[in-house]
């Protein structure tokens, strides 16, 4: 889940990242550092403000409605010069966050609407997709591949214009080595392919000409 809040901000392009556990406890503590890590940038008092607040919705829903056992979440803050851009990823990727209308005597289930009303625009990641770089291609095939599951993209889709060939990577599942991928579906240019919600032809997809890094 992804929010940004515009403004001008003081403080240059830099970021913050923590993964916290999924509890109470984990949430409250999200709020204080992100709340320190603000002011300690000087960050503008009334963006401060409104950030705690959504930090401090988010990381409840996280840990409330996105927990599963022994998963953490994971809080990351963006800040550049007009953007504060505010990550909480969950542990529940194929769950995507709703904000049905609560009832007029409900006590709880407005946590969303807050979401909407303080961040200029906010959203859920369904899928990262990735081109394979000639020049360092383990950084999708290998790091990424680690990291996103760990992140709690729900879904990853990874195309090589070298060979022509992809793969898509779903089902999120615990390992010893921590959370991995279960299912991997490979394809070649030419196929369609289901990433997601969505179903692309790769048939008029560039490759990669032989030894040079460009696209034919």
């Amino acid at each position: 889940m992804n929010q940004e809040k515009s403004t001008q901000l003081l403080s240059p392009t830099e970021h913050f990242i923590v993964q916290l556990s999924s509890t109470p406890r984990g949430a409250r503590l999200a709020r204080l550092l992100a709340t320190e890590w603000m002011r300690t940038r000087e960050v503008p008092h009334r963006i401060t403000e409104a950030a705690e607040h959504l930090v401090a919705e988010l990381a409840a829903n996280a840990a409330t409605h996105g927990r599963l056992p022994g998963r953490d979440f994971r809080l990351v803050l963006r800040a550049s010069c007009e953007t504060l851009r505010i990550e909480v990823t969950d542990t529940r990727g194929d769950d995507l966050p709703r904000h049905p209308a609560p009832a007029p005597d409900a006590e709880s289930g407005r946590g969303l609407l807050l979401v909407e009303a303080l961040a200029d625009r906010w959203g859920a990641l369904v899928a990262a997709v990735e081109v394979i770089s000639r020049s360092n291609p383990d950084n999708d095939w290998v790091t990424k591949m680690r990291d996103y599951p760990l992140m709690g993209v729900p879904v990853y889709a990874i195309f090589d214009p070298r060979t022509g060939t992809g793969t898509v990577l779903t089902d999120i599942h615990a390992t010893p080595d921590g959370p991995r991928y279960a299912t991997r579906k490979d394809f070649v240019y030419g196929e369609d392919v289901t990433i997601a919600d969505w179903t692309i032809s790769t048939e008029d997809l560039p490759r990669y000409e032989g030894g040079t890094g460009e696209q034919q």
